[in-house]
């Protein structure tokens, strides 16, 4: 079968890489790739919020399945416009996708459903906002509703903070129509984890959960990123926390959406926090996590194209997931200045020798083919993933390939999975 992957990132490469192990499938389109993707498949240039022109490449090109990487095409109804046109989509129609696309709608849900989250206000008035963080305590998290590529999220650790955050949403737009309806929530504490599950909009299968680094620099210390790192298992993360997490969030999610007459289907991403008052849910996402499928893929021992098929089939029930036992370690190398202005264009070496372990992938994010020549093109540059028998063991090897790779301006955290790897695992 011919497989089209929509989405040029890290998230797309890993994809690419696993289901090009796939028996099932012969050749691997990207729209548009990257520089790494080019070694897996082709890469076609197209605009990927065009969902028609998307379409019609598929339907040109006799592609038998499209997986659609960022969540912006499926907020905007791609899987919509390919279901017109009886063409094989994996992800969630316009209406699920709202539970990424509307933090409001997310919430409303969580909450009418008796899905654990932190509390939240909605608010389309700065005036009526500035009043109620005025005479509610900090910290509190200020969210525009709607996407914002990541940046949408503001951590205000004192009411001055707050306040300039709803005016960057409400009064200085700056992020557009996605800033004008904000949500005021309460800050919770603890370690965060991610679950991804896969579902047909009705059964639900899970997948081993991993745990993000979102802020820029070590000790998590500097402005939130879209993620600096990732790695699983999460030892944190009991077998009986893991198996309420899935009957009571990602199982319960899918029901409340399906009650709502709005079937979920595809992967759903389950961004928590471990608090003191137990698990509770701070995002849902309607993609692939970047970067934590990263550090997921490669545990995974079966075949992905099945799992990915059976959420469109409705028979995701049958499907089972084995899984490796190793530890795998993902380390993000970003661009000088990310998550601020940054240079693109910059050569990068050492890529062959970082990747000649066997236990050693170098996911490409932000990069591009200029000359014969591998360059950054964004400020997430290569994902740099290792596994091994234990976290020390995973962590080494990922920081000895990362070492061997250079481009100017090239920054990493040096702590990535370290509390995992201080627990012994």
């Amino acid at each position: 079968m011919k497989v089209m992957i929509v989405g040029g990132g890290g998230r797309e490469h890993a994809l690419g890489w696993k289901i090009a192990r796939s028996p099932l499938v012969d050749d691997i389109i990207f729209v548009p790739g990257n520089g790494g993707t080019e070694e897996i498949g082709e890469c076609v240039k197209a605009d990927t919020g065009d969902s028609g022109a998307l379409a019609d490449i598929a339907s040109r090109r006799g592609v038998d399945l499209t997986v659609v990487g960022p969540e912006a095409p499926l907020v905007a109804g791609i899987v919509d416009e390919f279901n017109s046109r009886g063409l094989k989509v994996f992800g969630p129609s316009a209406d699920a996708a709202q539970i990424e696309g509307s933090k409001y709608f997310a919430k409303d849900l969580m909450e009418k459903h008796g899905i654990p989250t932190g509390r939240a206000r909605l608010f389309t008035s700065f005036e009526d906002a500035r009043e109620y963080v005025e005479s509610t305590p900090a910290p509190l998290v200020v969210k525009a509703d709607g996407l914002a590529a990541g940046k949408g999220v503001i951590i205000a650790t004192d009411t001055d903070a707050a306040v300039k955050a709803l005016s960057d949403c409400l009064v200085q737009r700056m992020f557009g129509d996605s800033g004008s309806r904000v949500l005021v929530e309460e800050y919770l504490e603890g370690p965060e984890v991610s679950i991804l599950s896969l579902s047909d909009g009705r059964d639900v299968a899970h997948m081993v959960p991993s745990q993000d680094h979102k802020r820029a620099y070590d000790g998590d210390e500097g402005p939130n990123t879209g993620g600096m790192g990732a790695y699983s298992p999460v030892p944190l993360l009991d077998a009986d926390t893991e198996a309420g997490t899935q009957r009571n969030v990602m199982n319960a999610t899918v029901e409340a959406m399906a009650e709502e007459g709005i079937p979920y289907r595809g992967v759903l991403y389950g961004g928590l926090m471990l608090t003191g008052d137990g698990l509770k849910v701070l995002e849902f996402n309607v993609r692939f996590g970047d970067p934590e499928v990263q550090a997921v893929l490669p545990r995974l021992e079966s075949d992905l194209v099945p799992g990915l098929l059976a959420t469109i089939d409705g028979t995701i029930s049958a499907y089972e997931m084995e899984w490796s036992p190793e530890y795998c370690v993902c380390v993000v190398l970003a661009s000088g200045g990310y998550p601020g202005k940054y240079e693109t264009g910059i050569p990068i070496t050492g890529l062959r020798a970082a990747s000649s372990d066997s236990n050693v992938e170098v996911f490409h994010a932000g990069t591009r083919r200029e000359d014969g020549k591998v360059v950054t093109a964004g400020g997430r540059v290569l994902n740099v993933v290792a596994l091994g028998k234990d976290f020390g063991n995973a962590r080494g090897l990922a920081y000895q390939a990362a070492r061997m790779i250079d481009f100017e301006g090239m920054h990493y955290r040096t702590d990535i999975g370290h509390r995992a790897a201080r627990s012994g695992s």
